[in-house]
């Protein structure tokens, strides 16, 4: 059939549903689920606008082939457009958030007159401020136009980071991060329910792989800026370097929002670079994948909430992460746990990057190999039992200097590559519809990410150097992480069969 015409059965123009019905829905087809007009009356109604044009319902009826070359190019189109400046605006969020770690060896500490505990508290208040918001920023988000909502959260929290400049005691540091949190808090749950509202479940580990593997290259950049800003410019104009490290990132942060304005998709219904009938290939391809979880009706937020919260998959996986990101807490100690290795200073900064790299080797090579796989339990379950195994070594304490280093780049590679796949894998058998997805997301998210208040306090200074405490808790995370995996994997088969 030509492109861009409609279908035709006896003689007959199908342009609409009614058209459909009359030309071309015999009694058989009422007993197909997977009929493109039982998929279309499964499609909320804001998303049943894609049909309205002639060209898109064409596409719509016509055979929906996997894997083709139209939806190849589609794929690849979207790819190119949504994949690099999302990865360039995690970068920014995930440098923003974590920083902290290089500005208190730069001098941060000592300037606002910070203890371990100060620290600590410094990074927990964070969270508050992100667990409280993340779900309601979510559930607007599903409602919303990303290519809006998501720029403007990143143009106000980089206009908050160069806020840093001004701070002058603990009680203000406090109150920023507070701030912060919360207008952080809808972005990386509402990138990953965007990502999943484009592309199918064999496709999303790749794509969550690399959307997060910004947030590792960002520590080995954020390890390489901090030292080069903090020996380039401290002292300049009277002005400590870790306050210019904070100046700098957050202005490039606002210019990479005002490009994300002009280049971040919305939804597939509502892009304007897809012709129409690519509209109807995006939206078909997902709502053919999802039609055995779709209740034939609007759902909307109070439902949809209701239904995340009384899956039992919810709370598994929201477990899970718990466990995963309490590991992840780590990284806001790297710079602190290779200063007691030896590398003092900004060298402690420099040795940070490589423990980065290899996480980012070990991360994009698994999650690639998770999507050609079909699988992701497994993916996400040995990497961190790993970690975990490594983190018992480190507690124990019997490790030379060279060796513990080389321990901990396996373990962040164990734990950063375990998590974005353990995120796919959660957004892959939380379903649909859309509504519930989105609140089920930010559940896990926000709870899960509640490990990481407990966890700013589980390497407190006066553990230093072997850190025994926070060695030995992160392995307990570590396998509760590899249980919770393996025990959805059980229960629920594996994901060829969902």
């Amino acid at each position: 059939m030509p492109r861009g015409t409609a279908i035709k059965k006896d003689e007959a123009t199908v342009e609409t549903v009614e058209d459909v019905r009359e030309h071309g829905y015999s009694a058989d087809d009422k007993e197909n689920p997977l009929h493109p007009v039982n998929l279309m009356e499964h499609l909320d109604p804001h998303v049943r606008t894609v049909l309205d044009d002639p060209e898109a319902m064409a596409a719509w009826m016509e055979e929906y082939v996997p894997g083709s070359e139209e939806e190849k190019r589609m794929v690849r189109k979207i790819d190119i457009r949504m994949m690099p400046i999302l990865w360039a605006m995690y970068i920014l969020n995930y440098l923003d958030r974590t920083n902290i770690g290089n500005a208190k060896v730069a001098g941060m500490a000592d300037d606002l007159h910070m203890s371990s505990n100060d620290y600590s508290l410094a990074l927990l208040i964070f969270f508050v401020g992100y667990l409280l918001f993340e779900i309601p920023s979510n559930m607007i988000l599903s409602r919303s136009r990303p290519a809006i909502y998501l720029p403007t959260i990143m143009a106000v929290w980089g206009a908050m980071t160069i806020v840093y400049m001004a701070v002058k005691n603990l009680s203000g540091l406090i109150a920023l991060r507070f701030f912060l949190g919360i207008v952080e808090s809808g972005f990386f749950p509402g990138v990953l329910f965007l990502l999943s509202s484009w592309y199918k479940r064999e496709e999303l580990s790749k794509r969550f792989a690399i959307f997060y593997s910004a947030s590792i290259i960002s520590g080995a950049f954020g390890g390489i800026l901090a030292a080069a800003v903090v020996q380039g410019m401290e002292g300049l104009n009277g002005i400590r370097g870790w306050r210019y490290l904070y100046m700098i990132e957050g202005t490039c942060t606002i210019f990479v929002s005002f490009l994300a304005f002009f280049i971040l998709p919305n939804f597939p219904r509502s892009t304007s670079w897809l012709t129409p009938r690519e509209k109807a290939l995006a939206t078909k391809r997902l709502a053919l994948q999802s039609a055995a979880y779709s209740t034939g009706r609007p759902i909307g937020h109070r439902e949809g909430a209701l239904m995340a919260v009384k899956d039992w998959k919810t709370w598994a996986f929201t477990i899970g992460y718990s466990a995963t990101s309490g590991a992840g807490t780590i990284s806001y100690f790297i710079p602190s746990i290779v200063n007691q290795l030896g590398y003092k200073g900004t060298d402690a900064q420099w040795y940070s990057a490589p423990i980065y790299a290899v996480a980012f080797f070990f991360s994009i090579t698994v999650n690639f190999h998770a999507d050609w796989r079909r699988e992701k339990a497994f993916h996400s379950a040995v990497p961190i039992f790993i970690a975990g195994v490594l983190s018992v070594a480190q507690a124990a304490g019997q490790l030379s200097h060279v060796a513990s280093y080389v321990l901990l780049c396996f373990i962040g590679a164990g734990i950063w590559t375990s998590l974005p796949c353990f995120l796919s894998y959660a957004t892959v058998l939380l379903g649909e519809p859309p509504a519930k997805r989105a609140v089920a997301i930010a559940i896990v998210n926000s709870i899960g990410n509640f490990a990481s208040v407990y966890g700013s306090f589980l390497w407190p200074s006066t553990t230093a150097p072997r850190y025994s405490m926070g060695w030995g808790v992160t392995a307990a995370f570590c396998f509760v992480a590899t249980f919770i995996s393996l025990f959805v994997r059980f229960v629920t088969g594996p994901l060829s069969r969902q």
